[in-house]
């Protein structure tokens, strides 16, 4: 293996990646840099996440500059912001001791006026998003005539996420003596066609195989029913006490529920989609990078590309549509040599997409057993153990407050205060699964699985609450925007404090909450006649919903059989005879409604219209209607 050095890299950044721990180059950085260290020579880089891509384009991008020309000479297109952010943090680092360095990082989401400024100082490198770039293009302020290098990273999701024609408006403001390099986790036919029509004489570097998966990475998978899977999540992040992971879910509404889901139950989770602002994906992205946040639950497009250091598992809350999608999930984690996990949590009509993928990364899924309720609290045991032998004592500061703690504990034996001290961190592990449901197996049949049937069936008042629990009904769902979060603080808001919530059952158009028995009334006292984002609230028992529910099928049967009956008549048949006779010479435009009201205003029989009533003795108040009246049934009288 070669050493930096024999690749040909400068001092100045020799200098700088030692600094960053860099000893020996990863292979598709020893591929890369000779060859793009000359001149036109275009590059398809076929290579995982986490395998030093970044470094294997950014080297030789920073020693072919000149830094005393404020020229934009180099352009890095990524997919997405915070891969943007990334690349530019990164070439900043390699380029650490080269003079006049400028990166400037060009995206959406932020004041385009800053990136105006800051391109109009001059900057040697722009690395840019295409839409902000393409903004800052027709503004003539982003000037392109000097490239010589432009790498598209992640060329693959950039052209999955509908680029191409933004691609092609940038490729043609560039000069034709360029570099085109083209980095990518897997090769498909839209990146052909591109290298096709921009690349001249191409070298395609393989690292590993086409579209194959991350070498360091197991891929694990847990079958459950639809029901379950956020139980069979919670089970799976409480087995892995240490566990640091990105949970990848596939819409941007099922990614905010989950992430709200596990702050509500006490889990160190932060969300990631397109809805958030900018500066809340910054915030976001820069406490999971301080491992201030342990889970973060996040859509493809927005966790695209990021490196994140130490990452332990990937969780898949559901498997992706297209199998590249899954690429670029499962390599987050196993990265520079290290190894990793991914998790897919699936259910069985997801078995055939599950086999589809394991045919292109060439690896099998392993089959997964949930963890046992025991399982998991000998793993939090001994977790709280660990810490507590782990924990460094300051016996400075603690010297002062020993004799008043030495007091306290006098009577305390050796055995209880240690029990006490666990209980402290373990006892809520030890109440959860003391009573936790039980994930059942799916069956072994194809198709729609019983938990997908339970799963929409809820809502019809067939689910028992929990014991001590009881279950409320509210006319708001999915639709309004109704998620745990803003359920809970629509709660506490209401109930001017901390209310506790049982399960929630959260469906398209209403929901149901569990709340302890002797909140119920004044929960429902509380909510019932309030709004929500303009809309009534609704609250009551969801008893009496299934009730009312029954009461007005009851009341629909009996509407039809007397509709029934009443066609039997020999009064209905005459009726029909009649409609249907007038129907032939009446206006053929006329709706056979309207025929049979003229029916009965034309009727002789002014007791037609008491066939209605059950009894024929009805007392009326006041006079008796004259039905053949025109316009009877209007509310204003007819104009003359």
């Amino acid at each position: 293996m070669k050493t930096f050095e024999e690749l040909g890299v400068n001092e100045e950044i020799r200098r700088a990646i030692t600094e960053l721990g860099f000893e020996m180059p990863m292979p598709v950085q020893e591929e890369v840099i000779p060859y793009l260290l000359g001149n036109r020579n275009d590059v398809v880089a076929l290579a995982q996440t986490g395998t030093g891509k970044t470094a294997a384009y950014g080297i030789p991008l920073l020693q072919k500059l000149d830094a005393s020309s404020n020229a934009t000479q180099a352009l890095i297109l990524s997919p997405t912001r915070e891969l943007c952010l990334q690349i530019a943090d990164d070439l900043n680092d390699f380029g650490k001791y080269i003079g006049g360095l400028h990166v400037a990082a060009v995206y959406g989401g932020t004041s385009i006026q800053n990136q105006i400024k800051e391109l109009r100082h001059g900057a040697q490198v722009i690395v840019a998003t295409p839409g902000r770039l393409i903004d800052l293009m027709n503004r003539k302020v982003a000037r392109l005539d000097r490239v010589g290098n432009i790498v598209l990273d992640e060329a693959d999701e950039m052209l999955n996420m509908g680029f191409s024609d933004s691609i092609n408006e940038i490729m043609a403001g560039l000069p034709e003596d360029r570099n085109t390099l083209l980095f990518s986790a897997t090769m498909s036919r839209e990146v052909e066609k591109i290298a096709r029509k921009y690349l001249n004489n191409h070298k395609e570097i393989v690292v590993g195989s086409r579209n194959e998966g991350a070498e360091h990475v197991n891929h694990i998978y847990y079958m459950v029913n639809a029901k379950d899977k956020y139980l069979a999540l919670k089970r799976i992040v409480d087995f892995h006490p240490k566990i640091f992971a990105i949970i990848f879910c596939r819409t941007k509404r099922e990614t905010q529920e989950i992430a709200d889901k596990l702050i509500h139950d006490g889990y160190n989770a932060e969300s990631l989609h397109g809805d958030l602002s900018q500066q809340q994906r910054d915030l976001t992205m820069q406490k999971f990078r301080q491992h201030l946040t342990q889970l973060l639950v996040a859509t493809d497009v927005a966790a695209r590309g990021l490196d994140v250091d130490d990452l332990t598992h990937v969780i898949n809350f559901g498997l992706p549509d297209d199998i590249e999608s899954y690429t670029h999930r499962s390599g987050r984690t196993g990265r520079a040599g290290k190894k990793g996990t991914s998790i897919a949590i699936i259910h069985t009509r997801e078995r055939s997409k599950m086999r589809a993928i394991e045919k292109v990364i060439g690896k099998e899924f392993v089959a997964g057993e949930i963890p046992t309720p025991q399982e998991i609290c000998k793993k939090q045991l001994y977790k709280v153990m660990d810490q507590i032998v782990k924990t460094d004592v300051n016996e400075e500061e603690i010297a002062p407050f020993m004799q008043d703690i030495n007091r306290y504990f006098e009577y305390m034996d050796k055995e209880d205060l240690i029990m006490k001290i666990v209980s402290v961190e373990f006892g809520k592990f030890l109440a959860y699964y003391a009573d936790a449901p039980e994930i059942e197996k799916p069956s072994a049949k194809g198709g729609r699985d019983r938990g997908e049937k339970r799963e929409k069936t809820r809502g019809k008042g067939s689910n028992k609450p929990q014991e001590g629990y009881a279950k409320l009904f509210l006319n708001l769902g999915k639709t309004d925007g109704f998620y745990p979060g803003e359920i809970m603080q629509f709660l506490n808001k209401h109930l001017r404090g901390r209310q506790e919530v049982g399960h929630i059952d959260l469906l398209g158009k209403f929901c149901y909450i569990e709340v302890p028995e002797k909140d119920a009334k004044k929960v429902m006292r509380a909510l019932d006649g309030t709004t929500y984002k303009g809309r009534s609230v609704r609250c009551n028992d969801a008893e009496d919903t299934g009730k009312s529910s029954k009461s007005m099928q009851k009341v629909r049967n009996s509407m039809q059989k007397v509709r029934t009956n009443t066609k039997n008549t020999d009064e209905f048949e005459v009726f029909e005879k009649k409609s249907k006779k007038r129907s032939d010479n009446e206006n053929r435009g006329r709706s056979q409604r309207g025929m049979r009201g003229e029916a009965r205003m034309n009727s002789n029989k002014k007791s037609d219209w008491r066939q209605f009533f059950r009894h024929d003795d009805i007392q009326l108040h006041g006079e008796e209607p004259d039905f053949s009246e025109e316009g009877w049934a209007r509310r204003h009288p007819k104009k003359k």
